[in-house]
C-alpha cells in the first residue's frame, strides 16, 4: 500500500525557526517496516506548501495519507492559529484525490479529535497519542479495524476515541529512518534551535497545571537505553556531520541517572557533538551540570514558570523559589547558556505577586552577570488547553464561559494584570541591554 505522511504547517512564517519531524519520520519507518510504500512530505521547509503537496499527491498517487499537526497554534501570546492551513490540507488532498482514505494525527490532534472529525469529514480516522502501534495494524484492517488504542473513528451519533497508548516501550523503539527525509534539508535554516531531535525517554511524572504531557504520554517514564540512545547521535554525526542536536524528552534530567549516562558514553566514544533540552531544576547539582556540559550540553532550559512562590504553587510545580536560584547559581558559574520561560499573569495575581516576579527577575539578571550567560527570558501569558486544571480556574474565575471554542488562541489574561506581561518585558529588554553594554543601572 502506498502511504503518504504528511508534516502540515506546524510553525507561522517561512522565517521561524523549523525542525526535523521526527514523529512522522518514526511511523514511517514502522510502517515501511511492514511492507508498504512510503512517501513522507513536510510543508514547513518548502517555499510553496500546497503546491508542493499537490504535486506529491498526484505524483505518488497514495491510497492513504496521513496528516500529522503537532501545533494547534504558535503559542508565544500569538493570537494566529494553525488550524486554517491544515483544514486547506485535507481539503485540497480530498479534492485532488477523492478516494484516498485520510488518517490524521499528531499532538495538535490528539487534543481536539473529535472536534476535527466533526468539522472536517474527509478524514475517515483520527489516531490519539503515540501512533507505533495502532497505525500499522490500521493500515492493515482500514475497511473493518479493531477498536485500537488511540483509535478515532465515526459513529451514528459523532465521533468515538479510544483511550490512547502510554505504555511504548522506549527499550525497543526503533530511530527514525533518516534516509526517508534527508537531514541535510534542516542545516543552515535556523538561527537559534537545533533542528535535529533525539528523544531519550517518554512520560512525565508531574502534573503542571497547563500541561497535557501526562495526558498524552502517559506519567509513567519510559526510557530508551544510553547506548542506544548515544548510537543514534553517532550515526547522525558521522552519516550526515550533525553537530547539533535537541532532547525532545519534557523533561531532560529525570530520573536521576539516566542523562548521566548518556553523557558519560558521549564521553567514552569521544564525540564532539553539542546539545540542549529542558531541565528540570531541582534534579540539577554542580556535579551533574559539570557533566553535562563537558560531553557537550550548551544551553540550559528550564521551565519554572512561576515567578514566585504563590505562582509556583498554584501552577502545581513543586518547585520552590531557592530550587531555581540554586539552579541558576550553578549555570551561571559555566560557560553554557541558561533559557528561562516564565508563565504571567497567573491566576491569583496580585500587585504584590507581581512586585516579587520582578525582584526575581532582577536576581536571575543578578547571577548570569558576570558571565553574561543568560540566552534569554521567555515571559508568555498561559495558554488556555482542554482537560487542564488551568481551564477549571478559568471557567471558575469566569475567564471562559461555556461558549468558548479552545481550538483557537485563548489565553488566560483577565485584567486588572493583563499587561503586566510588557511591565517584565520591559524591565528585561533593560536588564539585557545594560548587562552587555556593561553598564550599571
Amino acid at each position: 500500500m502506498r502511504v503518504l505522511l504528511v508534516q502540515v504547517l506546524s510553525v507561522e512564517g517561512p522565517s521561524t525557526e523549523k525542525v526535523y519531524p521526527l514523529g512522522i519520520v518514526s511511523l514511517a519507518t514502522y510502517i515501511q517496516a511492514r511492507g508498504h510504500e512510503v512517501g513522507l512530505l513536510d510543508m514547513n521547509i518548502e517555499k510553496d506548501p500546497f503546491g508542493a503537496l499537490k504535486e506529491r499527491l498526484l505524483s505518488f498517487q497514495p491510497q492513504v495519507v496521513g496528516f500529522s499537526l503537532r501545533n494547534i497554534d504558535p503559542l508565544a501570546n500569538r493570537t494566529s492559529s494553525l488550524i486554517p492551513p491544515f483544514i486547506a490540507a485535507v481539503r485540497l488532498t480530498a479534492a485532488v484525490l477523492p478516494r484516498a482514505i485520510l488518517i490524521a494525527g499528531g499532538t495538535g490532534f490528539s487534543l481536539f479529535p473529535e472536534r476535527l472529525m466533526l468539522e472536517l469529514p474527509e478524514i475517515r480516522y483520527g489516531i490519539v497519542g503515540e501512533a507505533e502501534r495502532s497505525l500499522p495494524a490500521l493500515l492493515s484492517s482500514l475497511e473493518n479495524p479493531p477498536p485500537l488504542k488511540g483509535l478515532c473513528w465515526r459513529e451514528e451519533n459523532g465521533v468515538r476515541v479510544v483511550p490512547p497508548f502510554t505504555d511504548f516501550d522506549m527499550r525497543a523503539y526503533v530511530p527514525p529512518s533518516r534516509c526517508l527525509l534527508d537531514p541535510s534539508l534542516y542545516m543552515g535554516i535556523n538561527n537559534y534551535v537545533p533542528p535535529i531531535g533525539i528523544e531519550t525517554k517518554r512520560g512525565c511524572p508531574f502534573e503542571c497545571a497547563y500541561c497535557v504531557y501526562p495526558k498524552l504520554q502517559g506519567k509513567r517514564l519510559r526510557c530508551r537505553p544510553a547506548v542506544a540512545v548515544v548510537d543514534e547521535m553517532e550515526v547522525l554525526h558521522k552519516e550526515y556531520d550533525i553537530e547539533s542536536f535537541h532532547f525532545t524528552d519534557p523533561v531532560l534530567n529525570i530520573p536521576n541517572g539516566h542523562l548521566e549516562a548518556i553523557c558519560q558514553e558521549i564521553l567514552r566514544r569521544g564525540l564532539k557533538i553539542r546539545w540542549d533540552g529542558f531541565f528540570r531544576e531541582d534534579f540539577l547539582t554542580e556535579k551533574n551540570a559539570a557533566l553535562f556540559e563537558k560531553a557537550g550540553c550548551e544551553c540550559f532550559s528550564f521551565s519554572p514558570d512561576g515567578l514566585c512562590q504563590e505562582s509556583l504553587d498554584v501552577l502545581d510545580k513543586r518547585l520552590s523559589e531557592s530550587d531555581i536560584l540554586k539552579a541558576a547559581e550553578i549555570i551561571a558559574r559555566t560557560d553554557a547558556i541558561a533559557v528561562y520561560h516564565f508563565m504571567v499573569n497567573v491566576p491569583g495575581e496580585t500587585e504584590k505577586t507581581c512586585q516579587k516576579a520582578e525582584r526575581f527577575l532582577e536576581r536571575l539578571f543578578q547571577l548570569h552577570g558576570r558571565k553574561k550567560n543568560l540566552g534569554t527570558v521567555v515571559l508568555n501569558n498561559i495558554r488556555i488547553l482542554p482537560g487542564t486544571p488551568v481551564e477549571e480556574m478559568a471557567r471558575l474565575y469566569g475567564v471562559i464561559g461555556p461558549e468558548t471554542d479552545l481550538l483557537y488562541p485563548v489565553y488566560y489574561n483577565p485584567r486588572p494584570f493583563d499587561t503586566f506581561r510588557y511591565r517584565l518585558e520591559t524591565l528585561h529588554h533593560c536588564k539585557n541591554v545594560f548587562m552587555w553594554q556593561e553598564v550599571r543601572q
